[in-house]
């Protein structure tokens, strides 16, 4: 069974920092190296920088559980006229369980709940698999972003949206 609660408390975003830490790790190393990896984790994914996300920036942060295991996350923010995905991960192990399809069919109705006809979400250019995901999932290439993140990095992504 997979389940999809808010996360509140600071209980929860240490969960999802302790989430982020191994998916990232694993799935973006390869991708952009450690350095940017780290760098990302503690300035994005850390305990206080979710925190401050929510309470400040206007996103909500959600665990994703199968059979009660938290396994992954999401994190979204409504915007003017679009929802935005910021994150959506899973554990590696925990794939092809349709846990990313439920996550999002659950951001699907948030969107249309805020009454928004759009998701956005950014993808690393070099992140192939999960680029063919999200179009299998409808998701469309619209442009190309490059983002200074700091410490010499950059976030070089496309930026992908879908109708609903």
């Amino acid at each position: 069974m997979i389940e999809i609660t808010l996360a509140q408390t600071q209980p929860d975003y240490i969960l999802i920092e302790e989430l982020a830490d191994v998916i990232w790790r694993k799935h973006y190393i390869p991708i952009t190296g450690i350095g940017q990896v780290e760098h990302m984790l503690k300035k994005y994914q850390s305990a206080e920088a979710i925190s401050k996300q929510v309470e400040d920036e206007g996103f909500e942060y959600f665990i994703l559980r199968y059979d009660k295991t938290p396994v992954g996350y999401i994190s979204i923010r409504k915007e003017e006229d679009k929802l935005f995905l910021s994150k959506i991960y899973v554990l590696s192990e925990y794939r092809g369980k349709k846990i990313g399809k439920t996550a999002m069919q659950f951001i699907e109705e948030k969107a249309k709940a805020y009454g928004l006809k759009t998701i956005m979400l950014t993808v690393n250019k070099n992140n192939t698999n999960s680029i063919k995901a999200y179009e299998k999932l409808g998701f469309i290439n619209v442009c190309a972003l490059v983002k200074d993140i700091g410490n010499g990095y950059v976030m070089d992504d496309y930026q992908m949206e879908k109708k609903i």
